[in-house]
C-alpha cells in the first residue's frame, strides 16, 4: 500500500548508497530502475519493489544513524575490553547498536561520531581523505614561536618513524593551542608534543569535517541534521563505490 512506501531518494540513502541529494541525482541520470523500469523524481517504493542502481540491486536495510557525541576523559574507545573501566558503549547507552568512526583515546575527550554505517566509518578513517579533525589542545609550559613553527611543519615521531603532515596550527594563550589535523596516527597530538618537549594536559577534540562539537557537555549526543549528514556523506565521498 502507498502509506507504506517511501520516496525513491530515502530508500536509496536508507540502503547506505549515498545522501538523498546524491540518489535524486542517479535518478536523474537514469541510473536507477524499480522493478525493471527506469524510476522517476518521487518515484515510491516498499519491501516488495526490486530496486537496482547501475544493476545491482539493494535493500533499504535498517535507518542509517549518525550522532555526534562527547566522550568525556576516562572513558575508552572499545566496544569490549575487560580491563576497560567504562567504554563509549556502556557510557552511551543508544538504543540502536552504534560503533565509533574514528578513535579517541582515553586521557581525551570531546567530539566522537557514532554510527551504524558502516561504510561512513570507513570513509572517515581513511587517511588519504585528508578529513579535517580540529582539536584545542592546553599543554605543560609556555607555547613558543617555534614551537607553533614546528607543529605546522610536521614533527619526525621516533616511536612510529613517520614525519606527520603539515597542519593547520595557531595560539590561543599561553599555554592553549588550536591544531587541525588529517591524519590520525596514534595519540598523534601527545606524540608530536613530546618530540618537542612539551607535555599534554588537555586535549579535547571540537570538530571532524564539517561536524561541530558545539555545546554539547560530556555525555550528551544528538542526531545530526539533514544538512550536516549531506554535507559530510559529501565530503567522505558518495557511498555507492564502496
Amino acid at each position: 500500500m502507498d502509506e507504506k512506501k517511501i520516496r525513491i531518494n530515502k530508500y536509496i540513502a536508507d540502503a547506505g548508497i549515498c545522501s538523498r541529494r546524491d540518489a535524486d541525482k542517479l535518478v536523474e541520470q537514469g541510473l536507477v530502475m524499480v522493478n525493471g523500469k527506469i524510476a522517476e523524481s518521487g518515484t515510491k517504493v516498499g519491501k516488495q519493489d526490486e530496486v537496482t542502481v547501475r544493476g545491482k540491486r539493494i535493500l533499504a536495510g535498517e535507518e542509517k544513524i549518525v550522532l555526534a557525541y562527547y566522550k568525556p576523559v576516562g572513558v575508552t574507545c572499545t566496544e569490549r575490553d575487560l580491563h576497560a573501566k567504562k567504554t563509549v558503549i556502556q557510557d552511551l547507552k543508544y538504543p540502536v547498536r552504534v560503533t565509533y568512526a574514528g578513535r579517541l583515546d582515553k586521557e581525551s575527550e570531546g567530539l566522537l561520531l557514532m554510527t551504524n554505517d558502516g561504510n561512513l566509518i570507513n570513509g572517515l578513517m581513511r587517511a588519504a581523505n585528508f578529513h579535517e579533525k580540529e582539536y584545542v589542545v592546553k599543554v605543560d609550559k609556555e607555547i613558543t614561536q617555534e614551537f607553533l613553527r614546528d607543529m605546522a611543519a610536521g614533527v619526525y615521531l621516533t616511536e612510529l618513524e613517520k614525519t606527520t603532515r603539515p597542519c593547520d596550527v595557531e595560539s590561543m594563550g599561553k599555554y592553549t593551542f588550536r591544531i587541525v589535523l588529517t591524519q590520525g596516527l596514534n595519540r598523534q597530538i601527545r606524540r608530536m608534543c613530546k618530540e618537542l618537549g612539551y607535555q599534554v594536559k588537555q586535549l579535547r577534540r571540537i570538530r571532524i569535517a564539517n561536524i561541530e562539537l558545539g555545546k554539547l557537555k560530556p555525555r550528551e549526543y544528538r542526531r545530526l541534521t539533514e544538512k550536516e549528514l549531506e554535507m559530510l556523506y559529501s565530503k567522505v565521498g558518495s557511498r555507492e563505490n564502496e
